[in-house]
């Protein structure tokens, strides 16, 4: 393997990246189904909500829709597809109450603390995330890796998401970065790999979707894999 050389800056996405989304969502809605008398079985409803939320930060990404037809749009149609009738306060309250509850739940992708520490004595770290900003605050504050970072760029503080060059030419110039000498790591192929290749980063795919990659890529399907890399 090929070490990627001269790097100096290295941006990590943070959900589904160095933060488990998949499993803290899952502990954020079993609170909020709890809280709200919700009589739904978690794994029926992640069945079909995983893949609709999927969808609709696509359709967010491309500015397709706004950030309140997410929230949304999102539950309305995952307990439209399982035939729970929910009436629309509802689908707000339980909106708001999982923003709320997501941060409270912060479990990392194991070595995610170790490569961390390891890579923060060599090189400086920056966040670029299409997260909505005061959420990723929080996640990165309770899960105590707030630290690591030098710079952290979301995408409402920029008004443009990923893979826009924007938001990546924003951050390189926030960390004062030459993109020659930095890398981005992220797991969405479509808007951290190729967004950040599109503005002359090197990048690492953490592929633990298991999704197919075109060969050429540096691709990972564990965090402890970055030191082969870097």
């Amino acid at each position: 393997m090929t070490k990627l050389k001269n790097i100096q800056h290295v941006f990590f996405d943070l959900d589904h990246t160095l933060w488990d989304f998949d499993r803290n969502s899952k502990l954020a809605f079993e609170d909020i189904f709890k809280k709200n008398n919700i009589s739904v079985a978690i794994d029926d409803f992640l069945e079909v909500y995983v893949p609709i939320n999927f969808q609709y930060w696509k359709y967010y990404r491309e500015s397709r829709i706004t950030k309140e037809q997410l929230r949304y749009g999102r539950l309305k149609n995952s307990f439209k597809e399982l035939g729970v009738a929910i009436d629309d306060f509802l689908i707000d309250r339980l909106s708001v109450d999982y923003i709320d509850h997501l941060p409270n739940h912060n479990h990392l992708f194991e070595g995610a603390i170790a490569q961390l520490s390891n890579l923060h004595k060599k090189y400086e770290l920056h966040i670029i995330t299409n997260g909505f900003q005061e959420v990723q605050s929080l996640k990165l504050q309770n899960s105590k890796i707030d630290h690591f970072f030098k710079t952290i760029t979301s995408s409402e503080s920029v008004g443009v998401k990923k893979p826009d060059a924007r938001i990546f030419k924003h951050a390189l110039e926030l960390a004062a970065a030459d993109p020659k000498k930095s890398v981005m790591i992220g797991d969405n192929y479509e808007a951290d790999i190729l967004g950040a290749q599109n503005m002359g980063l090197h990048t690492i795919c953490f592929n633990y979707h298991k999704a197919k990659l075109p060969e050429s890529l540096v691709a990972i399907d564990d965090l402890t894999e970055i030191s082969n890399f870097l």
